[in-house]
């Protein structure tokens, strides 16, 4: 089969940024301000496109500032569905949000689709964390102030990513996939 494979998983990331080491004089502890209100979460739905000979790969992202739902997966689905010509192999893991009944019966309604789950608490074995693993290297330590600049990091973190064979053939080879590499 002539398919683009899809590595499809979820990420959160919130006003409360990782704090990575950090420098400052002797005796004076660093201070990083950052908001108070923690419960803003920008949550992700990212994909890894390998082309079928597996010589180019895309990263497609839909961001949402609320709670993912089953249709925040279809409307991913169908954006997905636009970006690539002929069929798809989507794999991704048992997140719940996937088996919503709604999900499954698009999924079912499109020919093109052809979806695989990745085993239980397997997070190694998916491409597409290495993504969120990048994105969140780069915010480290950054501090957000608002929702709005931690969306900015969080889009240059993924545009740093999305632009750079480089750094999304190192998602597939920090991968505990063999096949694909």
């Amino acid at each position: 089969m002539n398919a683009t494979l899809g590595l499809e998983d979820e990420a959160g990331f919130t006003m409360v940024s990782p704090l990575k080491r950090t420098w400052s004089r002797r005796g004076q502890t660093p201070i990083h301000r950052t908001s108070i209100d923690h419960h803003e979460h920008l949550n992700l739905l990212g994909v890894l496109l390998v082309s079928p000979k597996g010589k180019k790969i895309r990263l497609s992202i839909k961001s949402s500032w609320h709670s993912l739902k089953g249709e925040d997966v279809i409307a991913f689905l169908k954006q997905i569905l636009r970006l690539v010509q002929g069929h798809i192999v989507l794999v991704w893991d048992r997140h719940p949000i996937h088996k919503r009944k709604a999900v499954q019966e698009f999924i079912q309604s499109q020919k093109r689709l052809i979806v695989f789950e990745f085993p239980v608490a397997a997070p190694e074995l998916n491409p597409a964390e290495f993504v969120w693993t990048q994105a969140v290297e780069y915010v480290a330590g950054t501090a957000p102030h608002d929702q709005y600049e931690l969306q900015a990091n969080v889009f240059a973190a993924i545009s740093r990513t999305r632009i750079s064979q480089k750094r999304l053939f190192s998602c597939l080879s920090g991968s505990k996939l063999d096949w694909l590499n």
